[in-house]
Protein backbone atom coordinates (compact mmCIF):
# COMPACT_ATOMS: atom_id res chain seq x y z
CA UNK A 1 0.00 0.00 0.00
CA UNK A 2 1.63 3.48 -0.78
CA UNK A 3 2.31 5.56 1.98
CA UNK A 4 1.84 9.23 1.40
CA UNK A 5 4.80 10.08 3.66
CA UNK A 6 6.99 8.49 0.93
CA UNK A 7 5.56 10.20 -1.88
CA UNK A 8 8.14 11.82 -4.19
CA UNK A 9 8.46 15.26 -4.50
CA UNK A 10 7.78 15.29 -8.30
CA UNK A 11 4.16 14.48 -7.92
CA UNK A 12 1.84 17.71 -8.28
CA UNK A 13 0.07 18.11 -5.17
CA UNK A 14 -3.54 15.87 -5.16
CA UNK A 15 -5.41 12.88 -4.24
CA UNK A 16 -2.97 10.83 -5.94
CA UNK A 17 0.62 10.07 -6.21
CA UNK A 18 3.51 7.56 -6.27
CA UNK A 19 5.83 6.48 -3.76
CA UNK A 20 9.54 5.52 -3.41
CA UNK A 21 8.15 1.55 -4.04
CA UNK A 22 7.88 2.66 -7.37
CA UNK A 23 9.93 -0.35 -9.61
CA UNK A 24 9.65 1.63 -12.78
CA UNK A 25 7.39 -0.81 -15.14
CA UNK A 26 5.44 1.40 -16.90
CA UNK A 27 2.20 0.58 -15.92
CA UNK A 28 0.82 3.48 -15.09
CA UNK A 29 2.35 5.58 -17.75
CA UNK A 30 0.77 2.95 -20.77
CA UNK A 31 -2.96 3.21 -18.53
CA UNK A 32 -2.91 6.76 -17.52
CA UNK A 33 -0.47 8.92 -20.14
CA UNK A 34 -2.11 11.98 -19.42
CA UNK A 35 -1.02 11.58 -15.81
CA UNK A 36 2.03 9.70 -15.27
CA UNK A 37 5.47 10.82 -16.33
CA UNK A 38 8.83 8.69 -15.46
CA UNK A 39 11.77 10.51 -13.74
CA UNK A 40 14.61 9.46 -15.83
CA UNK A 41 17.34 10.23 -13.57
CA UNK A 42 15.11 8.18 -10.58
CA UNK A 43 14.10 5.50 -12.75
CA UNK A 44 10.10 5.65 -11.27
CA UNK A 45 7.06 7.11 -12.02
CA UNK A 46 5.21 10.52 -10.74
CA UNK A 47 2.18 11.87 -10.97
CA UNK A 48 2.57 15.18 -13.31
CA UNK A 49 -0.88 16.19 -13.64
CA UNK A 50 -4.07 15.09 -11.10
CA UNK A 51 -7.12 13.75 -12.93
CA UNK A 52 -9.26 16.50 -13.87
CA UNK A 53 -12.12 14.53 -15.80
CA UNK A 54 -14.24 11.41 -14.69
CA UNK A 55 -11.87 9.11 -17.44
CA UNK A 56 -8.81 10.63 -15.82
CA UNK A 57 -9.74 9.83 -12.59
CA UNK A 58 -11.23 6.20 -13.66
CA UNK A 59 -7.18 5.26 -15.46
CA UNK A 60 -5.46 6.71 -12.43
CA UNK A 61 -7.42 4.51 -10.51
CA UNK A 62 -7.01 1.60 -12.88
CA UNK A 63 -3.32 2.04 -12.54
CA UNK A 64 -3.42 2.22 -9.21
CA UNK A 65 -5.48 -1.16 -8.83
CA UNK A 66 -2.90 -2.41 -11.21
CA UNK A 67 0.16 -1.76 -9.41
CA UNK A 68 2.35 -4.43 -9.31
CA UNK A 69 4.25 -3.30 -5.80
CA UNK A 70 1.41 -0.70 -4.82
CA UNK A 71 3.30 2.52 -5.37
CA UNK A 72 0.33 4.07 -6.21
CA UNK A 73 -1.78 6.14 -3.72
CA UNK A 74 -4.90 8.12 -3.58
CA UNK A 75 -5.36 9.98 -0.47
CA UNK A 76 -8.69 11.18 -0.82
CA UNK A 77 -7.20 15.16 -0.74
Amino acid sequence: MADASNRYSQNTQGAFYVDDQCIDCDLCRETAPANFKRDDDGGHSYLFKQPETPEEVTLCKEAMEGCPVEAIGDDGE
